[in-house]
Formats: structure tokens, C-alpha cells, sequence
């Protein structure tokens, strides 16, 4: 098979010029990366009050919504009236801290598609015709599958998981008063979390064109897998039924996609053997 794409000049690259190569493509990813990053610190206001803090207050878009579904099934349940909790920094440089933090994670959300685009521009040329065939588009399913992701964990998991973590006490006496690197730790890891948990199904769609992935072998995983994501709909959400629901099915729906997509994949591999 040929690869595409590669030249004379590319063909009669030493490994130390490949080594070059993907040092310009990382200098120009981080480069992405502290430019946006300089940006969300300079809108600090912004930053905070509306993205970051926004999950923690009863008028967030994902209370209102509640709130609507709630009234349509006569509910008053998924009303949120109030998120009983307080941020606090107890170290001297704690704002200052996750200033760059958020600033920096902020940056790297944004940048994502560029950073993958580069990267891609690296791995790109080296691939064999089919090989290329078979990727076609990885940039933008990639893109699209964080994106969604990262809205799903800012938009669902993130406020759900602040409210349930704000309400639970194990006494009355107990207050919650959090220290702002651990809420800003949990918004992060949540919204980052869910991007890189919504590339499942292209990690399967790889991983089944070089056969370590079956849907025979997801078939046979699925209740396993059913009971990891109904404990995540669990830890992540209120202690109600539909609140677990709301995040589970997204997540079981991804899994059920994966198996269509390995599926469709071992059919075509099974098809290409036949000729």
C-alpha cells in the first residue's frame, strides 16, 4: 500500500527532522493554548461569575429547566429554591491560584480542535491510503463529540453534582463552607471528565478497525457496564430517580452507539476479507 500525501522531501526525512516537526506542531498547540489562556484571564469577571459560578446558583439554566419539567408532571421537586453552601479561600495565594488554573483549563477547552487539527497534521502524512480512508473526518467527529461532552458536563453533570454535594449533610451542626480550589477541582474535572468520556465512541471505532474491540465482546460487558454508569448516575446526581436518569441514558446511549459502530465496522472488515 502507498501513503499519501508524503513527498520526496518527506520520504528522505531523518528521524530528527520528524523530531523537529513535532516540535513546531506543540509549539504551536501551546502557543494556542496560553493565548486563550491569557484571554479567559484578562475576562476574569466573566470567567467566574457567569461560567464558573454559574452552576452553583438556582437561576442557572439547568434549574429553570428542571423547574419547567417539573411543572409539566405537577412536581414541585426539581424546583431548586436555594444552593445552601459558601466559598471560602483559606490560602493566601487560593485566588490567585485558580485564577490560573481555570484560566489555563479554560484555554486548553477552547483550544481543543486546534491542538487535535495539529496534531492530526502531524500523524496525517504517514498514513497508509486506507488507513486515511478510514480516518476521514477524525478532526471533526473528535471536535464534535468533546464539544458535546464538555456541555453535557457544564450543563448536567457539574450542576447536579453541586447541588446534591451542597445539600448533603451527615449533621445540621455541620456547615458547608468549601474552599474555592476544591469547587473549581470538581467544575474541571467534571466538564473535562465528560469530554474525554464522549470520545468513547471513536476510541471503539479505532480500536475495532484493529480488532481488539468486538460488539460481541460490548454485548457481553453490557450489564457491567450498565451498573458503572447507573453508580455514576448515582455519586453524580440528587439522590432522586429522574436526576439519575437525566445523566445515565446519555451515557448508556453513548455505549449503545459504540456497539453500532463496531458493529459496522466488523461487518465492513468481514465484507473487505470476502473479495
Amino acid at each position: 500500500m502507498k501513503k499519501i500525501g508524503a513527498s520526496v522531501e518527506e520520504k528522505n526525512m531523518t528521524f530528527l527532522d520528524h523530531l523537529e516537526e513535532l516540535r513546531w506542531h506543540i509549539i504551536r498547540s501551546f502557543a494556542a493554548i496560553i493565548i486563550l489562556t491569557i484571554v479567559a484571564f484578562s475576562a476574569k469577571s466573566f470567567v467566574f461569575d457567569v461560567l464558573i459560578f454559574g452552576p452553583s446558583r438556582p437561576d442557572f439554566w439547568t434549574f429553570q429547566m428542571l423547574c419547567k419539567l417539573g411543572n409539566l408532571i405537577n412536581s414541585d421537586v426539581l424546583c431548586i429554591q436555594d444552593i445552601p453552601f459558601l466559598i471560602q479561600s483559606r490560602n493566601m495565594t487560593g485566588q490567585f491560584t485558580m485564577h490560573l488554573i481555570s484560566s489555563f483549563v479554560l484555554g486548553f477547552i477552547v483550544a481543543f480542535p486546534y491542538i487535535f487539527w495539529e496534531i492530526w497534521r502531524f500523524v496525517g502524512p504517514g498514513l497508509y491510503v486506507s488507513e486515511r480512508n478510514v480516518s476521514r473526518g477524525a478532526v471533526f467527529f473528535v471536535t464534535l463529540l468533546f464539544t458535546i461532552g464538555v456541555l453535557f458536563g457544564y450543563y448536567v453533570m457539574s450542576p447536579l453534582a453541586i447541588n446534591f454535594l451542597a445539600n448533603y449533610q451527615v449533621s445540621a451542626s455541620v456547615v458547608n463552607e468549601f474552599d474555592i480550589t476544591s469547587y473549581v477541582s470538581t467544575i474541571t474535572t467534571l466538564v473535562l471528565g465528560s469530554g474525554i468520556l464522549f470520545q468513547l465512541p471513536m476510541v471503539v471505532f479505532f480500536l475495532s478497525k484493529v480488532g481488539i474491540v468486538t460488539p460481541k465482546l460490548m454485548k457481553t460487558y453490557r450489564r457491567h457496564a450498565i451498573i458503572v454508569i447507573l453508580f455514576l448516575g448515582a455519586m453524580l446526581t440528587p439522590p432522586d430517580p429522574l436526576s439519575q436518569i437525566l445523566v445515565a441514558m446519555p451515557l448508556f446511549g453513548l455505549y449503545e452507539i459504540s456497539i453500532l459502530i463496531s458493529a459496522a465496522v466488523e461487518r465492513k472488515r468481514i465484507k473487505e476479507s470476502k473479495v
